[in-house]
């Protein structure tokens, strides 16, 4: 981890380079209802990260990195087995979206940007298909760059932002919900509430910052060659516009989830947060089934459970978070479990929030 700070600034002959980053994140708790207008818990993870370089320049380029954006190969059979290991794309088109989105919103709200062309460049070490949001850590990181050089992050305030990284993402057709995006802009632990008033009042939910130190020790769990990661697409979203009950209740408890797993962690109640954490996964498999959420995802939570650790998905799936109650005999047990079956196991860094004096700010006006 790189520390709290998440901005770096070299001088060079008077010319400032910014430099930000943005961790990985974690869906603890509600995900997926932050889609269906409902309640998460997440924390940034500071095992992995993303960072974007801005540098002035004469004429404004998007650098391509030398290994997530290749496009030479030794052979057909190297570039057709990349592409289905790590799909079409590396972060050129996320940092242009970004741009164009934040050009865009800018112009709309009458913000006046200094003029001045720069270079961006990324790199990034978050695992790709893990669900650990390695997309959005690009972007937000992006986005902290150009607020920084055009000198506006007091005009933007940090409910806006995650909307901001959302649109240039769905620019490019991912499709995903803002709590990822939250966790990130905000670091840290948040709370998040979607209900449909906030966000149709405001076009945001409301989020809470809490205390990191509140949490348990936890451990992230992935496979570091994913093959079955399950379906991306399912027929839930459909069913929920459809009216269909049993998702809309079974999303209503998911989001339930996140408001009873925010007090129990508040009270430091962790053998209820076990069962939260338990229920979330048991609720997301009944309502996605098998074959959407991936054999080898839920293996995944197999090997976690055998050994009595609660488990649930991070993301939509590729690790997981897991919790050992019974302390450091249970996770020597998990760590072995892990072991034999081949996938990886570590603690789970949790990143303060780094909001500056600015931020905290603009968050309060």
């Amino acid at each position: 981890m790189r520390g709290n700070d998440s901005l770096t600034v070299l001088n060079d002959n008077a010319s400032s380079v910014i430099e930000h980053i943005s961790y990985a994140r974690v869906g603890f708790l509600g995900n997926p209802s932050d889609v269906y207008f409902g309640r998460a818990i997440s924390f940034s993870l500071g095992n992995f990260y993303a960072s974007v370089r801005l540098e002035p320049s004469d004429d404004l380029i998007i650098r391509p990195h030398p290994h997530h954006d290749l496009v030479q190969f030794q052979s057909l059979d190297q570039m057709v087995n990349r592409l289905q290991n790590e799909g079409y794309y590396g972060g050129v088109r996320l940092l242009m979206a970004i741009c164009k989105v934040f050009y865009n919103y800018c112009k709309s709200k009458n913000i006046d940007l200094n003029d001045g062309n720069f270079t961006l460049s990324y790199d990034t070490n978050i695992p790709r298909q893990t669900g650990l949001s390695g997309s959005s850590a690009i972007v937000c990181a992006a986005l902290n760059c150009l607020l920084d050089f055009y000198k506006v992050r007091h005009l933007i305030k940090v409910e806006i932002r995650p909307n901001l990284i959302l649109d240039a993402e769905k620019e490019l057709g991912i499709v995903a919900g803002l709590q990822d995006r939250v966790a990130q802009v905000y670091g840290g632990l948040v709370y998040m509430d979607f209900s449909k008033e906030y966000m149709d009042d405001l076009g945001h939910g409301m989020y809470t910052p809490m205390d990191i130190s509140l949490l348990p020790p936890l451990h992230l769990i992935y496979a570091e060659n994913p093959s079955d990661s399950g379906k991306v697409h399912s027929t839930v979203r459909k069913r929920w516009l459809d009216g269909d009950e049993f998702i809309i209740s079974s999303m209503r408890e998911v989001a339930n989830i996140a408001l009873k797993g925010r007090a129990a962690i508040l009270e430091k109640d962790y053998t209820r947060l076990a069962e939260l954490m338990n229920s979330n996964f048991d609720l997301r498999r009944q309502m996605f089934g098998d074959d959407a959420l991936g054999s080898m995802n839920i293996e995944m939570v197999k090997v976690a459970r055998s050994v009595g650790a609660a488990s649930k998905f991070t993301g939509s799936g590729g690790a997981l978070i897991a919790f050992c109650p019974d302390g450091p005999s249970q996770v020597k047990l998990l760590e072995d479990a892990c072991q034999k079956a081949g996938i990886v196991v570590q603690p789970a860094v949790v990143v303060p929030s780094f909001l500056n004096d600015v931020d905290s700010q603009t968050l309060s006006s």
